[in-house]
């Protein structure tokens, strides 16, 4: 399964962390701050990683609530059957803004363990499952 991790630039740091951990589970996982070069289409780039991916993990912090980028992610998540059951908000630090729809999602906490957050995200994505193939109408 293949993991896009939302986040703002100032949780990057952990975004890789969880990246690390989410892989070693046997995960496959878009990373943008890790994996995109200045010189690329960052737009162009992300959406071909959001369309490819089955999973999303939002890192949600002040940042990241801000975040503009980070907003976009979400409601592409939320209107993607490729989604559906699998977007993850991982709470970095606490903060008011969320999006309110978020606020219905089974979340998962750092908790200052990154590692333990990865293993509670890699148990909810097993049990989910693999997205299931529609068939397109005729």
């Amino acid at each position: 399964m293949r993991i896009f991790i939302s986040h703002a630039l100032d949780d990057a740091g952990l975004a890789r962390e969880l990246s690390k951990n989410l892989e070693s589970q046997g995960f496959e996982v878009f990373d943008p701050a890790a994996e995109l070069l200045p010189g690329d289409n960052w737009h162009l780039e992300i959406g071909k990683a959001l369309e490819a991916s089955q999973a999303m993990v939002v890192l949600i912090s002040p940042e990241g609530a801000r975040s503009s980028s980070v907003q976009g992610e979400i409601q592409y998540a939320l209107g993607s059957e490729n989604f559906e059951g699998r977007l993850i908000p991982v709470e970095v630090e606490p903060t008011k803004d969320i999006p309110w729809i978020l606020r219905r999602f089974r979340w998962v906490k750092v908790q200052n363990d990154p590692a333990e957050a990865g293993y509670q995200v890699g148990r909810i994505l097993r049990a989910a499952g693999e997205p299931k193939i529609r068939a397109a109408a005729h």
